[in-house]
């Protein structure tokens, strides 16, 4: 059988196959050479040649599916039992791919019911081959993850399904686990509360449905475990004369294939914090400090003494304060002594009071402050803000105050989904960040045509002068939209937004339900309900990634669920994860954003001279005002994008050379 390229490099992912105990890839030395090569191959790669050969692989696997129909369940299965044992020797080539990915199908058929629909099998086959595959939201991506999934898993290699949350993860094990089990797979599931042994047991399985926090944190503690002495005859020395070799406690079984589920809000947008693992200092005396910082934070004046540039997420400090903070600081002590530490606590303190808010960028539940992510709307209970920041915050709100943490290990998610031998994902939205996703990751997009043609529809912006009249806007467009019994859905960026709109809409007499950082257990409940007849449910953007809303009956004859955003995301992909929660395969569908000149994105990037400006606009003449608002919008979102970027680049930056620093003295991670 000929070998394809693709072929020789599955060979090398196989576990221990010259690879190691613990396989996972090298980091490739930098330079300028490598760059620029590197960067070419993007150029040829964003071409996407990939789909000048949808066709060709489309009729191969049809024509392999014609043929497994006419078998019994007893011959699919030895057929199954055949395939295995083919890939095991050759790998992934194109026939085997084709013959694998019918065998899928037509068991998915037998066992769930479903059957890939061709834009499944082309995302499918588009990952087998390390890509990105964009497709349309509701176009089916759990389902088509089964595809690379088990045909990877088929020739012996550890898989995990990389998703956003646990109940995600949970839900598709379970879903999918009666296709991979009836092709002698076993699939298993890592959540947060599990316990060490169970986790083990789950990356035992041959396909392993896990978030990406917590399989970047289990693999930080194997590399604890391993430290730099993990070379392969080591290993297997301590296995044959040990009792407590340390393979008996990994978690993992190597970094070899992922596929990563909305990768782009895995990839990109979680990757501008570290992970860290940490313990707590004993003895730590900070809190005083901390508790003066904010005192001291407290005298200073907005404009004169400090200033908040929201743009840049800062706080700097003037010439005035700097002397005030000197004089004011004269009597804590020797550590408020040195200028640079002085300012640097009481700029944690005013960023702390005055760009830190409650319900927006944290809640807090049971005496604790809960940061949440600000593009998924979930609460990050394990994760906490470093620099004394967190501290401060708890402070600020009478909480307990918890103790410093000594960072054991960190990683950030660029250097650790780069270790993986092999790398794919899906996602609905990753056009705007496809040179992002090549120059870090590696990972070309390909862009997969939808199974049925969209019939979603824009309805156009409006935007108001102020927050209360962008209310008043949205409570009098949900009402007409009621009228009509069209279901609707609206989009808030916070908490807080979430919860005043829906006070306003009690008090106008119309039954809703609110999704938020509150309500995640019951997300999937709430969602199941919101295509309904006359529904409205009022979201934050946890709403917007990974669960379906099914239409209730005669819904699609009234044109569909309805969305409507109330304020300027971040990024355009955000918008269009909102927009694409209507209008789902082929469903009709509609959405509108009804925003705010006094939205914090608009605040942070346009000048106040720009707003008031709008604002006359809108008075005078609103058509002029709704198309220059939206360029407005669009250069602020295009701001955004660029500050982010530049947090990631950066950050990136200090990890590869904390990397080189760390290499030379010894130490990991």
């Amino acid at each position: 059988m000929p070998e394809s390229r693709f072929h020789r490099q599955t060979l090398l992912l196989r576990p221990g196959s010259g690879v190691g105990s613990y396989p996972e890839r090298r980091q490739a030395p930098s330079g300028w050479l490598s760059g620029m090569f590197h960067a070419l191959n993007g150029v040829v790669k964003t071409v996407d040649v990939a789909r000048s050969t949808f066709g060709p692989t489309l009729d191969a696997i049809h024509r392999h599916a014609s043929l497994l129909a006419k078998l019994s369940d007893a011959e699919l299965a030895d057929q199954s039992q055949e395939l295995r044992r083919e890939l095991h020797r050759y790998g992934l080539t194109g026939d085997l791919t084709s013959r694998t990915f019918a065998l899928v199908r037509e068991t998915a058929g037998r066992t769930i019911g479903v059957r890939h629909y061709d834009s499944q099998l082309l995302g499918g086959w588009v990952m087998v081959h390390g890509r990105l595959a964009e497709m349309e939201t509701g176009e089916g991506k759990t389902l088509t993850a089964t595809l690379a999934a088990a045909a990877a898993a088929m020739t012996g290699m550890p898989v995990h399904v990389v998703t956003v949350n646990d109940y995600l993860a949970r839900r598709d094990a379970q879903l999918m686990g009666p296709v991979y089990r009836a092709l002698g797979l076993s699939v298993g599931t890592v959540t947060t509360a599990m316990d060490a042994p169970a986790r083990r047991a789950a990356y035992g399985c041959d396909i392993t449905y896990c978030t990406s926090q917590q399989l970047a944190f289990d693999y930080l503690r194997d590399r604890i475990l391993l430290g730099n002495d993990h070379g392969r005859l080591r290993l297997q020395l301590e296995r044959l004369h040990s009792d407590k070799a340390r393979t008996g406690r990994l978690f993992l079984r190597g970094l070899c294939f992922a596929i990563i589920d909305e990768a782009d809000s895995v990839l990109i947008d979680e990757a501008r914090t570290p992970l860290v693992i940490s313990r707590k200092q004993e003895g730590s005396e900070e809190e005083p400090i901390y508790r003066q910082a904010m005192e001291l934070a407290m005298q200073l004046r907005a404009r004169e003494d400090f200033t908040i540039d929201r743009s840049k997420h800062k706080v700097f400090l003037c010439d005035i304060g700097r002397g005030l903070l000197t004089e004011a600081a004269r009597p804590l002590g020797p550590i408020w002594n040195g200028p640079k530490r002085r300012e640097e606590l009481v700029g944690q303190a005013l960023a702390a009071r005055h760009l830190y808010l409650r319900d927006r960028n944290y809640l807090v539940e049971g005496g604790k402050v809960l940061i949440i992510d600000e593009n998924t709307g979930r609460t990050m209970k394990d994760r906490c803000w470093g620099r004394g920041l967190h501290q401060m915050i708890e402070i600020k709100e009478n909480c307990r105050v918890t103790g410093r943490r000594e960072t054991i290990a960190r990683l950030t998610y660029q250097r650790f989904f780069r270790r993986y031998l092999h790398l794919a994902g899906m996602t609905g939205t990753a056009r705007e960040v496809r040179r992002e996703l090549w120059s870090v990751y590696g990972l070309a997009v390909s862009r997969i045509p939808p199974h049925r043609p969209n019939r979603r529809r824009e309805l156009g912006c409006s935007i108001s002068a102020d927050k209360e009249t962008n209310y008043a806007a949205i409570v009098q467009r949900i009402r007409k939209m009621q009228r009509e019994q069209h279901p609707v859905l609206v989009g808030t960026r916070s908490v807080a937004d979430s919860e005043r709109l829906s006070t306003l809409l009690t008090k106008a007499g119309l039954a809703h339900r609110v999704l938020n950082a509150r309500q995640d257990a019951a997300e999937a409940e709430i969602i199941a309900r919101a295509g309904e007849k006359s529904a409205i449910t009022i979201a934050t953007n946890m709403a917007g990634r990974g669960t379906d809303i099914h239409l209730g009956p005669g819904v699609a004859g009234l044109g569909g669920l309805h969305i409507i955003v109330t304020e300027s995301n971040e990024a355009r992909r955000i918008d269009r994860q909102l927009h694409g929660r209507c209008g789902r395969q082929g469903d009709p569908g509609s959405y509108e954003s009804i925003i705010s000149l006094e939205d914090d994105l608009l605040q942070s990037y346009l000048s106040s001279t720009l707003r008031r400006f709008f604002g006359w606009l809108i008075r005078n003449d609103r058509l002029a005002a709704q198309r220059l608002g939206l360029i407005a919008k669009c250069f602020a979102q295009a701001a955004r994008e660029r500050r982010d970027l530049h947090i990631r680049r950066d950050l990136l930056q200090v990890e590869e050379q904390l990397d080189r620093l760390l290499a030379f003295s010894g130490k990991i991670e």
